[in-house]
């Protein structure tokens, strides 16, 4: 009887249309349904020293705006980290302006009477102690990478380091976050930060973080001037590549990245406020280390771990979407596309 049973489900199979057919079968998860499924061991707690909270003054409408920045991990940028928490620590920050909104750019921010093409008055004397730079410190060397990566698989160091070429989606593709791509010979996650790297003999010569959208970096003007931390800047368009390696980044918004990106564009050079569209600055009213904040006070954050099986899960599921909607998968993705999940959670 059992077999009969089976045989006519076979039969019942075969006589479904294709469409029902294929809408029997389940459907992948979407990336966001990955995330949400990852177990608790897999996210990675955001220590409150390395966490900005920036209060821009209220909207039109009186509603308050925060922002929240995770800064950059060693190996990189550290000078200008340490100058960031000192800034932030001395309220340096406190009472600057939005000068500067280049649509399809950066969101930028400092003294409205600093290095601005408007500027009408003195700029704000600097806090004591703050690093100098050289452009050398915008990579970490090699030296960096062998002493982060010591107790490392050596046959991941050994996978990472190939040449990679993206395979079409109809094969096994190769992991979507170590493609080349234009900017790199290779690219990658560290840290639960996106990287490229410089390759020679199987070993990174240089490598360094990625211009993607929200990533917060230093202003400058011309070299040698590398910037202090004193102004600031976060991507608010399509990924600035180019900039890699010409400027320092110190870090990304994880929350509140709505805030910088929807206000008004300048209309002067680069996106600087005119004289006459001094109104449309928006003011800073504080930034503080969420670390010296009260403790009810401070935010929490974890994001996931970039090592974990679900990460690489997550990451192949965006190059080769096959979710419902999807039709073809892609066979790849940039390393700016597969933005790293971060979550607040209750402290």
């Amino acid at each position: 009887m059992r077999t009969l049973l089976l045989a006519a489900s076979a039969v019942l199979a075969l006589s479904l249309p294709l469409a029902a057919q294929e809408a029997a079968k389940p459907a992948a998860p979407a990336p966001s349904e990955i995330v949400a499924a990852a177990p608790k061991a897999d996210w990675v707690a955001i220590p409150a020293e390395d966490l900005l909270v920036m209060t821009l003054a209220p909207d039109a409408d009186g509603k308050p705006r925060q922002v929240v920045i995770q800064l950059m991990p060693a190996p990189f940028s550290q000078g200008w980290v340490h100058n960031i928490r000192l800034f932030a620590r001395a309220k340096w920050y406190d009472g600057i302006s939005v000068n500067r909104v280049q649509d399809n750019y950066v969101t930028q921010w400092g003294d409205p009477n600093y290095d601005n093409p408007e500027a009408t008055g003195k700029p704000k004397p600097l806090p004591e102690g703050l690093k100098v730079m050289g452009e050398d410190e915008y990579t970490a060397s090699l030296a960096e990478w062998q002493n982060r990566n010591a107790e490392r698989d050596r046959a991941r160091q050994d996978k990472e380091a190939a040449d990679l070429v993206l395979r079409p989606a109809e094969t096994e593709p190769y992991p979507a976050w170590q493609s080349i791509d234009a900017y790199a010979n290779n690219v990658n996650f560290y840290d639960g930060w996106p990287v490229a790297t410089v390759w020679r003999n199987s070993f990174p010569q240089a490598w360094w973080p990625t211009h993607c959208y929200g990533m917060v970096g230093v202003g400058r003007n011309y070299s040698p001037d590398t910037g202090s931390g004193a102004e600031l800047y976060t991507v608010i368009g399509h990924a600035p590549r180019h900039l890699d390696r010409n400027i320092a980044l110190v870090g990304r918004v994880i929350e509140g990245m709505q805030h910088l990106s929807s206000l008004p564009r300048g209309s002067g050079d680069l996106g600087f406020y005119t004289a006459e569209e001094s109104a449309k600055r928006t003011p800073i009213m504080s930034v503080r280390v969420a670390n010296d904040l009260p403790m009810n006070e401070q935010p929490a954050f974890e994001y996931l771990s970039t090592e974990s099986e679900t990460f690489a899960t997550y990451a192949e599921a965006i190059a080769n979407r096959r979710d419902p909607f999807f039709i073809t998968p892609a066979g790849g993705a940039d390393i700016c596309n597969i933005r790293v999940p971060v979550r607040r959670v209750a402290r």
